[in-house]
């Protein structure tokens, strides 16, 4: 366990839920956990008891063969005969959306999500121009990504997103921020975030003291912020540590049910983590512009390890976010060469 990690505490210890099944952790909440084909290798689905013999998930897992196996034995071990009533999404990340429809579809059951997450997610799901992965590859090209390898790797991802969710629900129920979802009896609040993806929604319910923080509070690493190509001056670390301030007023003992990693308390204590951690990233980052810098030469300061084009795509974006934070904040500037390759200096 690492200094930072030893500061939270996690109430199961070591204990995680193997795929097809579900460990209890507290009144009518089960915790699942399903496998992944990337670095991040698992997720974290929370299954909840509801009204009327009914059950909601929260979360899907992608949609790959192993989380339906996944699925399937939870369905048949864990599901006691009640039908799944309803299925909430966090956030359209593939990983979390990718088994909405073959739940939904299956179970007949509604699909809750922000505005902003569902219609990101059926943009992406239908490779609409723009959001099909094909404008990525101009994107860092801009930002000093030169490698016309890697750059090749980069443009075969297109077809990423829709190999994960097939497909989303035709229709949903609108998720906003601190609406009260009822769920079980217990109201549960939305707190939506913003930086990680479009529309982010939490969950906290105050008579159980649990969050689910899917991924704007994650135990052991953090969150990826990453400006893509469809913003291309979008400014989401600023909107990332914003969010976390609607998280301030919780208590700092609540259960923390997080999208990966293991459950845990210390919420205050890891907020201020991240907090930290993006700090020293920006003052890294300053230093770094004494002398004109492209995000892709800011790259090897963030991440000082091997990257392949999966990993290279988000921390490119995470390097920019920085980078940007910084431009907006008046700190650099932003210069362009004659090759096009954008650049950013200290203003002093």
């Amino acid at each position: 366990m690492n200094p930072l990690e030893a500061q939270l505490h996690y109430p199961f210890g070591d204990i995680v839920p193997a795929p097809g099944d579900a460990i209890d952790i507290g009144p009518g909440i089960r915790w699942l956990r399903l496998p992944l084909p990337f670095a991040l290798d698992h997720i974290n689905l929370w299954l909840l008891d509801d009204a009327e013999g009914t059950l909601t998930v929260i979360d899907c897992g992608a949609a790959t063969e192993d989380s339906r196996t996944g699925w399937e034995q939870v369905m048949a071990g864990h599901f006691g005969g009640k039908p799944l009533g309803r299925v909430l999404v966090t956030h359209c990340h593939p990983d979390h959306v990718g088994l909405a429809d073959w739940l939904c579809t299956r179970w007949d059951a509604p699909l809750a999500m922000t505005a902003g997450e569902y219609g990101f997610a059926r943009m992406m799901a239908a490779a609409l121009p723009g959001v099909d992965g094909t404008g990525a590859v101009e994107h860092f090209r801009r930002h000093g990504l030169v490698d016309a390898d890697m750059l090749e790797k980069m443009q075969s991802r297109k077809n990423y997103y829709p190999s994960l969710v097939p497909s989303v629900p035709t229709s949903y129920f609108r998720l906003e921020h601190g609406q009260q979802v009822d769920i079980g009896g217990h109201a549960w609040r939305v707190i939506t975030g913003f930086g990680h993806s479009p529309e982010h929604a939490s969950l906290y319910c105050e008579a159980l003291n649990v969050l689910v923080s899917g991924d704007m509070v994650l135990p052991r690493i953090s969150t990826n912020v990453s400006v893509f190509a469809i913003e291309p001056e979008g400014n989401p670390l600023q909107q990332y540590l914003d969010s976390l301030e609607r998280f301030a007023a919780l208590p700092d003992d609540v259960l923390v049910l997080p999208a990966h990693g293991k459950p845990f308390r210390g919420l205050h204590t890891r907020i201020a983590q991240l907090r930290d951690h993006h700090a020293a990233r920006l003052e890294e980052v300053v230093a770094a512009c004494a002398e004109p810098r492209s995000a892709a030469e800011i790259v090897p300061l963030m991440f000082r390890r091997p990257l392949d084009a999966h990993m290279l795509s988000f921390a490119l974006g995470e390097a920019l976010a920085h980078l940007h934070k910084l431009w907006r904040d008046g700190i650099v500037r932003r210069e362009t060469d004659s090759g096009g390759i954008i650049r950013f200096r200290t203003n002093y």
